[in-house]
C-alpha cells in the first residue's frame, strides 16, 4: 500500500516518521520546501500537488493546523479531493470541526473514496515514537482497512463510530486537557509563593488525588524554564475555540470553555499567537514577580515506553454497534 501524506509540521512529521521507519512506502507534500527534502532524502517521494498525491496512492492522510487549511488542501482544483478515485481511503489526522469533516466527507464519498476523521493525543513525543493515541471515525469496515496503518502509527487506536464522532471527542480530550494546564499553572504558581519546594511539590501533585496526564509531561517542561512542547497559544485557542462552538450548537451555556476561550484569547493578544501553551503560567507569575522552577526536570516531553505495534481499544458497554 503506498501512503501520501499532506502536512510535515510538528505532529504530522512525526507521524509521517513512523511510516517511513516502519517500511511504507511515502510520498509527501507540504508548502514548506525544506521539510519536504528532509523527508525525500529518508526515501520518501514528493508530489507537486496534493492532487497528483491523492493519484498515486491508496491511503491519504493530511494531518494540518485549521479548518480552513483542511479545506484549501481538499477542495482546491489540484486537492486531495479531485485525485480521488473509488475504494481509496482519506484519513484526516487534524485536529477539526465536526461539522467540517463531514462536509468534505461527503465529497470524498462523492469520489468513490471512504473518509476516516483520526485525531491524535498524547502530545509531539508520543507521535514521534509512535506511542500516540488515535481515534478513528467511519463506518467499520472501513476502520478494519485502515486499522493496520493506524496501529503502525499509534499505540491505543479507538474507533469512535461514525464519521464525526472523534473529532467531537478531540476536542472535548483537548479542552480537558487545558483546563488540566490553567489549572496546573495556577498551582504551580501558588506553590512557589507560598514558599514550597518545587520539585517536592511536583511529586505531591504526582502522587495525590491531582495528578493528571498533563502534570506528568507538561509540568516538567515549565518546571525546567524551557516550556516547549511544540504547542503554542493560537492552538490551543483553536481547539478550546471548537469545543466552545460544538457546546453552543448543543444548546448548553457552560462556564469554564468561555473562560479559557477569554484566557487565551488575552493571551494570545499579549504575547502573539507562538507563543509555547506552558507558557500561560506568566499570566500568573508575571503578577507576582516569581518565576516557577525546579531542579532537574527535562527541557523536552520524554515518551519513555518503548516502540510497540499498536492494537484496538475496545469500549466495554458500548451501545452504538
Amino acid at each position: 500500500m503506498k501512503i501520501g501524506f499532506v502536512g510535515l509540521g510538528n505532529v504530522g512529521s512525526k507521524l509521517a516518521g513512523s511510516l517511513l521507519r516502519n517500511g511504507y512506502a511515502l510520498m509527501v507534500r507540504d508548502l514548506n520546501d525544506v521539510f519536504v527534502a528532509d523527508f525525500v532524502a529518508r526515501g520518501a517521494t514528493a508530489a507537486d500537488t496534493p492532487k497528483q498525491l491523492a493519484q498515486a496512492c491508496d491511503l491519504v492522510i493530511t494531518c494540518l493546523p485549521s479548518p480552513s487549511a483542511c479545506s484549501a488542501v481538499m477542495e482546491g482544483d489540484d486537492g486531495v479531493v479531485a485525485g480521488l478515485s473509488e475504494g481509496k481511503i482519506w484519513l484526516e489526522m487534524s485536529t477539526t470541526d465536526e461539522g467540517e469533516i463531514r462536509r468534505i466527507g461527503d465529497l470524498v464519498k462523492a469520489q468513490g473514496a471512504h473518509p476516516v476523521d483520526c485525531p491524535v493525543s498524547g502530545g509531539c513525543h508520543r507521535a514521534d515514537t509512535g506511542n500516540i493515541s488515535i481515534f478513528a471515525g467511519c463506518s467499520r469496515e472501513t476502520f478494519e482497512r485502515a486499522l493496520p496503518i493506524l496501529t503502525t502509527l499509534g499505540r491505543r487506536v479507538l474507533h469512535t463510530g461514525d464519521l464525526g464522532t472523534a473529532s467531537k471527542l478531540k476536542v472535548v480530550t483537548n479542552y480537558l486537557a487545558t483546563a488540566h494546564l490553567v489549572a496546573l499553572s495556577e498551582a504551580l504558581t501558588a506553590c512557589k509563593v507560598m514558599g514550597l519546594d518545587m520539585n517536592v511539590s511536583y511529586e505531591a501533585i504526582k502522587a495525590s488525588s491531582g495528578n493528571s496526564f498533563v502534570h506528568e509531561t507538561e509540568s516538567q517542561v515549565i518546571l525546567n524554564g524551557s516550556r516547549d512542547i511544540n504547542f503554542t497559544v493560537d492552538l490551543v485557542l483553536k481547539d478550546v475555540g471548537l469545543f466552545n462552538t460544538l457546546t453552543e450548537r448543543e444548546g448548553m451555556q457552560l462556564d469554564l470553555a468561555p473562560m479559557l476561550v477569554d484566557i487565551f484569547t488575552q493571551a494570545q493578544a499579549q504575547w502573539g499567537p507562538r507563543e509555547s501553551s506552558p507558557n500561560i503560567i506568566r499570566r500568573y507569575e508575571e503578577p507576582m514577580g516569581v518565576k516557577v522552577l525546579g531542579s532537574g526536570f527535562p527541557a523536552d516531553m520524554i515518551d519513555d515506553e518503548p516502540e510497540e505495534v499498536g492494537y484496538e481499544l475496545m469500549a466495554k458497554g458500548r451501545q452504538d454497534g
